[in-house]
């Protein structure tokens, strides 16, 4: 007896992370659906990736566009359920939360945590959450970051969008029992991807005259330097791959280099003493004693 193909969507395959999962699943033999914005991404991938992807154009801010794409997808399983979600997509806005402009912390939201959300109500009847999906139930991966446990200086938005999707993960993987559907968070570290170059995006001249405009200029360079030096991508593709196949079995993954440093020891340290050892990473003066 045959079993049917599996199947994935994974958002923001572009680049990065989001390629590396969707390239991964792709070269074990499943089918995947991908999300860009443009145009000119989806033949991108199309070519990168051949004829197992098939490109998936919205936003995730965008309701309308991604119910538009679900019912696109329900059409080619055909009745069988979606194995998997990876709710990749996401941008990084930096800024001292002092004057940052409460826009900004808005357009994180929208995009890291309403756009999951938005993705993840649509796609949820084609997991399972709709009984008459033939097959295994799905899973769904929510691509977290070591900042939705620990909040960095100047990352806050970020962080704040990161640690809501931590919450999110678990009250959805809870609700989600009835319906036979995981959820699991993954937390990269620095991870070698496009995003790290963006880092410029963060215009610190906004910022001029403030207490924080030579530490933005300083962490420009710095928060690039990480990024080089991270993992890379196709980690978190293997990573994502071994979630949604079976064989991990946690709640929750971190994946960084250096990990006892940079992610184990500091649960374990006084908060106070962290600030100091951020504070000091990041070229932050401290008058608190």
């Amino acid at each position: 007896m045959t079993h049917p193909q599996q199947t994935a969507v994974v958002t923001g395959v572009s680049t990065g992370i989001g390629r590396a999962i969707a390239k991964t699943l792709i070269d074990n033999g499943w089918r995947v659906f991908g999300s860009v914005r443009k145009e000119n991404d989806a033949k991108a991938a199309q070519d990168a990736l051949g004829d197992q992807f098939s490109p998936l154009l919205f936003d995730v801010t965008d309701p309308d566009a991604i119910a538009s794409a679900a019912q696109s997808v329900r059409a080619d399983l055909n009745g069988q359920a979606l194995n998997g979600l990876v709710n990749n997509a996401g941008i990084a806005v930096g800024g001292p939360l002092r004057y940052l402009p409460p826009e900004e912390l808005k357009q994180q939201f929208d995009v890291n945590i309403f756009g999951v959300l938005h993705v993840t109500q649509a796609f949820l009847p084609l997991l399972g959450a709709d009984h008459t999906m033939k097959g295994p139930r799905g899973k769904i991966v929510n691509m977290s970051s070591v900042a939705g446990k620990m909040a960095s200086p100047i990352m806050g938005p970020y962080s704040m969008s990161k640690h809501a999707l931590e919450a999110f993960t678990v009250s959805l993987r809870r609700e989600l029992l009835m319906h036979g559907i995981d959820v699991v968070a993954v937390g990269p570290g620095a991870i070698q991807t496009p995003i790290w170059d963006k880092a410029d995006d963060i215009d610190a001249e906004n910022y001029k005259g403030t207490e924080y405009y030579d530490i933005l200029v300083g962490m420009r360079k710095k928060m690039q330097e990480f990024g080089a030096e991270g993992l890379p991508p196709e980690a978190v593709g293997n990573l994502a791959y071994d979630i949604l196949n079976g064989t991990k079995q946690k709640t929750r993954y971190a994946i960084l280099k250096d990990k006892f440093a940079n992610w184990t020891l500091p649960q374990f340290l006084p908060s106070r003493l962290v600030d100091k050892f951020v504070a000091d990473r990041f070229g932050f003066p401290s008058k608190v004693e």
